[in-house]
């Protein structure tokens, strides 16, 4: 069966991007990405973005075409990925690669049916997000959805943001509004679902190559850039990882050596949560490879 769509999940460095390119070059296919760093401009070294060498004559959409200043929801990568099939050339398959696991539930499930949330409630969340410390943040939607705190990372303002202000839009919590789903784009039974699942060990050892491989490709020089075009307080910037140790090296507070070490350390440790997730969310219907080379094709 000719698939309707491809999904590429797995966790950081387990080789996404290549299979990606093999399976849309074998089904004539394009590559829309799934991955909510990666849709961010600025920093293509450090999310590891693909190079233009790399896509392998494939067309690769949504990637780095969001401001680091702005907050941007799955909700709005659903409705980017909608425009962006409906402008793809007839019988083209989309591959969907990236390691952002609410992006494809989004695809298959479809999302969580919010309210709209009123502007000037809006705006005043969006406010004191960017003026309030995060720990503080994470504090008061503690104070008003322990539940809702607990599901979420302390350091993720974006998310904490938005809970608070659907929280106080509906004075409900987050599980009472988490019942109603909107339809997902594609049916299950016809794509092709796939999950990388490499070994711990290896994986571990492939991080480490690749953010020393992004060292040598430019990512300090990337990392300065960026402060200068966006400065700290941008979305992106908390969650990066290797941005907040480069600068740190660049206003020498840390040596090469430990803001790499940290780096790699904090990418392990996302890449752990990823695995936890998928292998918690993702069902019998995703095919599970330990290596991308495993992978069929045709």
């Amino acid at each position: 069966m000719r698939p309707d769509a491809i999904l590429i999940a797995g966790p950081t460095a387990s080789g996404k991007s290549a299979l990606a390119v093999r399976l849309a070059s074998h089904f004539d296919g394009a590559v829309l990405n799934t991955d909510a760093l990666q849709v961010y401009d600025g920093l293509r070294i450090l999310t590891a973005r693909p190079r233009e060498s790399e896509m392998g004559n494939v067309a690769h959409h949504l990637y780095g075409h969001v401001s680091p200043h702005k907050p941007y929801s799955v909700g709005e990568w659903r409705r980017d990925v909608e425009a962006t099939l409906s402008a793809l050339p007839p019988q083209t398959i989309p591959v969907f690669c990236g390691g952002t696991g609410l992006y494809f539930r989004a695809l298959l499930m479809g999302l969580d049916d919010f309210p709209t949330v009123p502007e000037p409630i809006r705006s005043y969340w969006r406010n004191l997000g960017e003026t309030t410390a995060v720990a503080s943040l994470h504090a008061e939607l503690v104070r008003r959805d322990p539940d809702a705190a607990l599901t979420i990372r302390p350091t993720d303002r974006q998310r904490i943001v938005r809970a608070l202000e659907l929280i106080d839009t509906t004075t409900r919590p987050l599980a009472e509004l988490r019942t109603n789903l909107t339809g997902g784009l594609f049916d299950p039974a016809r794509v092709m679902a796939i999950v990388l699942v490499p070994p711990r060990n290896e994986l571990r050892e492939r991080i480490a190559q690749r953010f020393h491989a992004m060292l040598a490709d430019g990512a300090l020089d990337e990392a300065v850039e960026f402060r200068e075009r966006f400065g700290d307080g941008a979305p992106l910037a908390e969650k990066a990882i290797g941005l907040r140790e480069l600068l740190g090296v660049a206003n020498g507070t840390s040596s090469l050596e430990q803001a790499a070490e940290s780096a790699i350390t904090r990418s392990r440790q996302y890449a752990k949560r990823q695995e936890t997730w998928f292998r918690n969310q993702f069902g019998p219907t995703w095919s599970r490879y330990a290596s991308p080379l495993d992978v069929p094709v045709g």
